[in-house]
């Protein structure tokens, strides 16, 4: 069910705009009515609607102040605004547009199925933008979450391979300085609700939480599972002042969705590539937090305390990048069973052991395709599913769990492992096809798609008749063709247009592919 607010300075257009629709039918809630914006900005941050009809002109705080604040406090998207208009008022209407008003209507006009229209419109933007916000993790880049996950958990190769990837995505990371926060969420109601709404609670909770932190400070937030989040801000902390933006935002969340967060503050490193050791120390900040005291930063914790809560993922990363990059069930598996190892020999350490399969399950949520619905379906026999990890009150429970958690995946692995290497391959031919005109290298390309050159190189020479290098060449070639042919450019132009570092390496190439030069193609006569 949606909610509705109505705002006028007019008790008879509330009235008549309460009175006006069957609104249970739209399935909406009038959940109060308010003579200006004052009064209504304070029962927006108490109940949160969805939709807001409001009057243009009003006493104390008019509706564009009133839209303005709500930018400033919620985001672009909460609520939704109706404006109610008269002709003299049109150019303020107007106005109202630039900041993101849904709709504005002329109240001599107004008729019920004018409203009717103006709210099926509006419920129809909130439909699409909360399955936006659900799923743009999938459909805005599916590598740019892998890039996030594997810098968190120090997971890059080389520096070469994180800054040819970051490129690739567009991330800036030229600041001072880097703070890793990351937190929990929790809901009041949000236990008792189905699993798909929860999702969707927790998604569009993580959402604003990103659009609100990037108000304070250019900011990268990424969800980790469905409760559990990061942030990444960049820049100088004695500015950011995060304990109170973290409390702000914190504040803000809670009005609007009843959802609150115990947050963990980093340690704040120089280096983009250190920013997994600000993680590491922000998920021990995070173990420290209650509801009492639900913003910990690292830096209050007694220096003896540090070493005791938060695991070291880092010392498993090359068996961890495999099993997942590669599908690879006999390395997660011997991974898994050197944890449980590990772990079965200090019984005592559960914190430790807790942080070590969270973060195994945050990597294969993000690193997976469809990784949330996976384990969704993976532990649907658990009543509550993949959580169940933070049910378990011992370190035997612990890796109990997480020796189904490997089972389950290695069948996974095993079910998917030559469909999945044959789709990267086609991803990355695909990729290559559109992006001729670049210099494409092996390095750079496994970059963008988030694994290794040798196991890039690997999959060319196993799914494909061409080697990388080879296939590259021949996209390349190929292209040139129809430039020389239909389009009267030089060699020497072709050649740069393709990324080719001289006219004379670009011959080379062209007749190694073609058995001809591009001088004796040219020539050949065109039927």
């Amino acid at each position: 069910m949606y909610r509705l607010l109505i705002v006028d300075d007019e008790p008879l257009v509330q009235v008549g705009v309460k009175s006006m629709l069957n609104w249970n039918k739209l399935d909406i809630e009038v959940i109060g009515t308010a003579p200006n914006g004052r009064v209504a900005l304070d029962i927006i941050e108490e109940k949160h609607p969805d939709i807001v009809i409001t009057d243009i002109k009003m006493p104390v705080i008019d509706g564009l102040e009133l839209v303005r604040e709500c930018r400033k406090r919620y985001g672009d998207h909460y609520p939704h605004f109706i404006f109610l208009t008269s002709y003299e008022e049109f150019s303020l209407a107007r106005q109202a547009i630039v900041y993101g008003v849904s709709d504005y209507l002329v109240k001599l006009e107004l008729s019920p199925q004018l409203l009717t229209d103006a709210v099926n419109r509006v419920i129809d933007d909130i439909s699409k933008l909360r399955a936006l916000q659900e799923t743009e993790r999938a459909l805005a880049d599916p590598f740019r979450e892998k890039f996030f996950i594997r810098l968190l958990n120090n997971m890059f190769e080389t520096e070469e391979q994180f800054l040819l990837q970051s490129k690739e995505l567009g991330l800036t990371f030229d600041f001072p300085a880097y703070t890793c926060c990351t937190g929990c969420l929790s809901g009041t109601d949000t236990d008792s609700m189905p699993y798909d709404r929860q999702l969707s609670v927790y998604s569009s909770s993580i959402n604003m939480i990103g659009e609100l932190s990037e108000k304070y400070a250019p900011a990268y937030c990424v969800a980790l599972d469905m409760r559990h989040f990061a942030i990444i801000f960049c820049g100088d902390p004695s500015d950011l002042r995060l304990p109170t933006v973290l409390a702000n935002i914190n504040e803000a969340v809670f009005k609007y969705y009843k959802v609150s967060f115990t947050c963990g503050i980093g340690t704040s490193e120089l280096h983009p590539l250190a920013i997994g050791e600000s993680f590491r120390s922000a998920r021990i900040a995070l173990m420290k937090a209650s509801d009492n005291d639900p913003i910990v930063s690292f830096d209050r914790i007694p220096a003896d305390k540090h070493d005791h809560t938060s695991f070291n993922m880092s010392i498993f990363k090359t068996s961890l990048t495999k099993a997942f990059e590669e599908y690879d069930s006999n390395e997660l598996t011997k991974t898994i069973d050197s944890l449980c190892g590990l772990f079965s020999e200090h019984a005592r350490d559960f914190v430790q052991a807790l942080d070590a399969a969270s973060n195994i399950l945050y990597l294969a949520i993000s690193l997976l395709p469809d990784g949330e619905n996976l384990l969704s379906d993976l532990f649907s026999d658990s009543p509550d599913g993949y959580r169940s990890l933070y049910r378990q009150n011992n370190v035997e429970q612990i890796l109990r769990w997480l020796t189904v958690f490997g089972k389950k995946m290695s069948a996974v692995f095993d079910e998917r492992r030559n469909d999945h290497k044959n789709h990267i391959v086609s991803n990355v031919k695909k990729y290559i096809a559109e992006h001729t005109h670049e210099k494409l290298v092996l390095e750079k390309v496994a970059a963008a798609f988030g694994i290794s050159p040798n196991y890039l190189s690997q999959l060319f020479g196993r799914y494909s008749d061409l080697g990388f290098s080879e296939y590259v060449n021949a996209c390349k070639i190929r292209e040139s063709k129809e430039l020389l042919a239909t389009d009267n450019y030089k060699i020497y132009e072709v050649a740069d247009m393709l990324g080719y570092e001289s006219s004379f390496y670009f011959s080379k190439v062209f007749k190694k592919v073609e058995g001809i030069s591009p001088t004796e193609f040219l020539n050949l006569p065109r039927g």
